[in-house]
């Protein structure tokens, strides 16, 4: 990796702790921590906040009518993605152990702390918990298939992704034909950076 890379990937990761810092600034600003995986308001910013409930009936009374026609479709999704959880999740139990890929854990994606708001009414925290649950699957499948593309195809595209996943800074440059050849066995096994298994 060539030092102008590497000196912004440095800085990436100086930016994450920064962005790590201001949002634990956010736990002080709106009195809240985070002990043991659970989140804890103070008690009174709790009962301050559940004189914000909206009611369930004006809830549904203030929703557009699409907004409910929609619900099925939205909620169908859940089936296919319960599924593919399923699937991603059987295929790096068996997999990674064979190609010696550090295991993604599911709990770093898949995250569900917005049923501690006291300021949401019971069908806002289902919702939540459901867009929680699906985007984090996103994002868990992301981190399990860019570490399948390490080991398998660590090659970047010739055209810019929108988006990438966290693996694929290490990958070859397209059309490096040699560097392909001399570095993929190395490429393929490097996840030193993922001591703690983390991203």
């Amino acid at each position: 990796m060539n030092n102008r890379l590497q000196e912004l990937l440095t800085k990436i990761k100086q930016l994450e702790q920064e962005l790590l810092i201001e949002l634990q600034k956010k736990e002080k600003e709106y009195f809240y921590e985070v002990r043991d995986k659970k989140v804890r308001f103070q008690e009174d910013v709790k009962e301050k906040n559940r004189r914000l409930v909206k009611t369930i009936r004006r809830y549904l009374n203030e929703a557009s009518l699409l907004n409910i026609i929609s619900v099925p479709v939205i909620w169908s999704c859940l089936v296919p993605a319960l599924f593919l959880d399923l699937v991603v999740s059987l295929f790096q139990v068996i997999c990674f152990p064979i190609y010696s890929i550090p295991k993604v854990k599911r709990g770093d994606y898949i995250i569900f702390d917005r049923q501690y708001l006291s300021y949401l009414n019971l069908i806002e925290k289902i919702n939540c918990c459901y867009c929680g649950y699906f985007n984090g699957l996103i994002e868990y499948v992301r981190e399990i298939s860019g570490r399948t593309e390490q080991y398998w195809c660590p090659i970047k595209h010739a055209h810019r992704t929108k988006s990438s996943h966290s693996r694929y800074r290490f990958f070859l440059d397209y059309g490096d034909a040699e560097g392909f050849r001399a570095k993929n066995n190395t490429i393929r096994r490097d996840f030193d950076d993922l001591d703690s298994n983390l991203p």
